[in-house]
């Protein structure tokens, strides 16, 4: 049996059971919070001040793998403040340590993504850091657009039918993409991800999906991911 750690915003209501449903049912799920309501730039720089205070909790179980659960929590320093993240989870913890936003990139460079389409529910501010950390590591962003939304609980009570639209209508307005990026692991869309797969006929990830698939991978076990990703050595 593994089990999984992973650290998210104290508003977070949606990775822990995206977790939970992809995720082996010999597999526990043990999560450590830290504070943050809203999703803005200056107070997810000042929730990152929790992150090694949460990943200790979670060492006290003795977790095989752990993950930053946070898409813009892990970019707003942009590339390198990610891998850093990564680095004291893992010291901390004594596991593989993974970070979302670096996650993302991975996922998409196993996918041989080079024009990514960007759905989120933030507001310009972080939807401006998303495109700049996206652009930095080498992705063309040909389309992003978001919901517009600050409150994290706002951005938790959205549905897979929600990222399901907004992503049909984010790749009809971008059809040079090659691939579409739902972002926010409290953007409820794992559901969503096969049948806007099916429809477009591209790769489609979301930072949860990707978060787990590169957990697993450094754990060594199987997601119950049915999308494209998960398809990829």
């Amino acid at each position: 049996m593994s089990r999984v750690g992973i650290v998210v915003p104290s508003s977070n209501t949606t990775a822990e059971p995206e977790f939970r449903a992809a995720l082996p049912d010999d597999c526990t799920l043990h999560a450590s919070r830290m504070p943050l309501e809203d999703v803005t730039a200056e107070d997810l720089d000042a929730m990152a001040d929790g992150a090694e205070r949460a990943a200790s909790l979670l060492s006290h179980a003795s977790v095989d793998g752990v993950a930053y659960a946070c898409t813009t929590g892990s970019l707003i320093h942009g590339p390198g403040f990610d891998a850093d993240l990564e680095s004291k989870l893992s010291d901390i913890t004594g596991a593989p340590a993974v970070a979302t936003a670096l996650s993302v990139v991975r996922a998409l460079n196993a996918l041989a993504v080079n024009r990514v389409a960007v759905a989120t529910p933030y507001a310009a501010e972080l939807d401006r850091l998303e495109r700049e950390y996206l652009t930095a590591n080498d992705f063309e962003v040909v389309a992003i657009d978001g919901h517009g939304l600050v409150s994290n609980n706002e951005i938790g009570e959205l549905a897979a039918v929600d990222a399901e639209r907004h992503g049909r209508s984010v790749l009809s307005d971008a059809p040079e993409a090659d691939a579409l990026f739902v972002s926010c692991t409290n953007y409820r869309s794992i559901p969503a991800l096969a049948s806007l797969e099916a429809a477009f006929d591209i790769p489609v990830i979301s930072s949860n999906a990707a978060t787990i698939w590169d957990l697993c991978q450094r754990i060594g076990i199987q997601p119950n991911l049915r999308i494209k990703l998960t398809t990829v050595d």
